[in-house]
Order: C-alpha cells, then structure tokens, then sequence
C-alpha cells in the first residue's frame, strides 16, 4: 500500500520525463543520499570503509561506464580492465609531473586519456562485433599491460615498477583518512550516475540502444554507426578512466600494473552481466554482489564453529561464486535488476492480482 502513484498526476512534460517519476522513488533516493552522506561517516568502522565501502563505490562506478559500452549499446568489451589502468597511471602522471596539479583535475585527465585510448581500439567496432570485437578489445588489455610494465616513463622510471600517491587534497582539504576517500568516491559516484542516467535517456542514449537491438535496422533509419558506437566507446571509457585512478589513488594508494590485469576486466564484466544489463541500477547489484559474496563465504564457516584452511576458503569461493554466477544467468538472465524491477511492479498492484 505503500509504493502507490495514485494520486500522482503530470500536469506538464517536464513532470511526465522526471528521472524519477514516482514520488516514493524520489524520497527514497533523498533519504538513502542523506543516509549515505551524512548517517554512515559517524557510525561506519576503518575496516568497514576500506573493505567494503570504497571498494564498493569505484566498482560501481567502473561498472557503469562498462554497462554505457555492453548493455546499452551492445559492443562486448573484455579489455576494461585496460581502460582502469590508463586512467589510473595518467592521473598519476598529471598528478607527479605537474606542480600544483588538483586531485580532481589530475582523475578527469585520466578519464579523458582512457577516452582516447577507448575510441582507439573502438574502431575495430565499426567493421567487427560479438567474439571477434571482445577478441579485439583483449587486445587492449594485452597491450596495455606490457606497455605498463616495459615502459619506465610511465611509472616515473620507478626501479619497482609500482608507483604510489600521498597527500592528496580536495580544495584545500586533504583525503586522508577513510571517511574523507569514501566521501569523495560518494560524490563522484552521484555525479557520474545522475549523469548517466539522463543520458540514456537522451537522444544518444536511444542511439545505442538502436544499435544494440538491431544496428542494421537502426543504420537505416538514419542513425550513424561510427557516431553512435564511438560515442559508447568514448563515455564508457571515461567512465572507467576516472573509476581506475580512484582505484589507484584512493583505495590502493601504492599499485602495479598486476592491479588492473585481466581478472579486473573479467570481475567487472561479471558485474554487470550480473547485476542487469542496460541497467544503471544493476550495476550498483553487481558490484554490491562482487564485493559482499567473498566476505560472505569468508564468514559463514565461523558462524557454525567450522574450521577451513585459508587455501581450502580461497577455492570454496570461486566454485561458490562460479557456480551463483550459472544460477542466476540460468534463473535470470537479466540479472538482480530485473528481480528490482519485479518486485516493484508487483507493489504498486498489490494487494490486486491484476
């Protein structure tokens, strides 16, 4: 009784195109952003925000951007993983090599250098697609990877190959402790999100939705393929870009290459495929599910007083997880959003079977 819209009448077309139309909807976001930023830096614990928390949110972020690419407009992406590390060693870059270089300058930059690096090996989107573009985007990752590692000026000539940050400050506030990286991954995170969501559902947002049901048909009612597919290429990428440099500098602080290898870019995939392609909603389930599951199974023997070795626990975990993984393509291939979704229409009927 609750989630109902009677009552609820547009009036105007903006009221009717609202992002969130239904008024339960928009006091619940309210109350969760005022929880989110203002409830849980009094009560949350160190080991609940560099767990849990921070990774929760660049993952979210990541991907989102990868869901622009796969689930909006359909181009298979296997090299994201790529995209983080670009973005994360230009900032790096920017951030070192140029005096006085503000933090959220230096994670924008590297955002706008995964960009080129994405509509780079986008290309071969314009003429391949399914396996061969997924082949083509491992590519990315392959390339990346030895460039990361064979390459010193990219690590500032670092003897170890890994390159670490320190004192970062936003304005002239430093993000120091966990509190201050989780809210700055919160608001950036909001931002991006919000952003997202008005632009799937603009003109371009149409474009690659078009283009993911059916690109031939959609090539025929005038829309541009080069366009529409790069530009998928280039948001998504950005996207990433800027999740890889928080990655970098707010959750790991001191990384390598082996950082963003090609487990991130499969992880990440997961996430999405997971939580709900073409949904911006289900990319905050995945990840959510990513970073929860191993905790999870990590404490469930405790709770019964059993006793399992670290290696045995290590491989419990990816066959539990390999196998949730199967359940929930099988049970439902539109993964946890669709579930969302669900049981969202199913309240504003209820109690009415109809």
């Amino acid at each position: 009784m609750l989630y109902r819209e009677n009552g609820q009448f547009k009036s105007t077309y903006r009221a009717d195109q609202q992002v969130f139309p239904i008024l339960q909807d928009r006091v619940f976001i309210l109350a969760l952003l005022v929880f989110a930023f203002a409830v849980v830096p009094l009560f949350a614990s160190e080991y609940f925000f560099r767990a849990i928390l921070i990774p929760f949110l660049i993952l979210s972020l990541a991907a989102l951007g990868l869901n622009i690419l796969v689930g909006y407009c359909g181009q298979i992406s296997l090299g994201t993983g790529a995209f983080m590390a670009v973005g994360a060693y230009a900032a790096y870059n920017f951030h070192v090599r140029i005096d006085g270089m503000p933090l959220l300058a230096s994670l924008l930059l590297g955002g706008l250098c995964a960009t080129v690096v994405g509509v780079l090996f986008g290309v071969p989107s314009l003429r391949i697609k399914g396996l061969y573009l997924a082949v083509a985007t491992l590519a990315a990752q392959f390339f990346v990877d030895w460039a990361f590692l064979r390459i010193n000026w990219f690590t500032n000539n670092s003897a170890s190959g890994s390159v670490s940050v320190a004192g970062l400050n936003l304005f002239g506030l430093p993000v120091e402790t966990a509190t201050q990286k989780y809210l700055l991954c919160l608001a950036l995170l909001v931002v991006f999100a919000m952003g997202a969501k008005n632009l799937v559902r603009s003109a371009i947002g149409r474009e690659w939705m078009a283009m993911r049901d059916m690109d031939v048909a959609a090539a025929v009612i005038g829309i541009r393929p080069v366009y529409a597919k790069l530009t998928a290429f280039a948001v998504s990428s950005f996207i990433v870009g800027v999740a890889g440099a928080l990655w970098g500098f707010v959750h790991l602080s001191t990384w390598e290459p082996a950082a963003f290898n090609i487990d991130r870019s499969f992880q990440l995939l997961f996430m999405v495929i997971i939580g709900g392609l073409g949904s911006i909603m289900g990319s905050f389930f995945g990840a959510a599910f990513i970073v929860l599951l191993p905790i999870m199974l990590n404490q469930i023997p405790g709770w019964f007083g059993l006793s399992i070795s670290t290696a045995l626990a290590s491989h419990l975990e990816f066959m539990i997880f390999g196998a949730l993984i199967v359940f929930f393509l099988i049970v439902e291939p539109h993964g946890l959003a669709r579930l969302w979704s669900t049981a969202k229409e199913k309240l504003r009927l209820w109690p009415f079977p109809h």
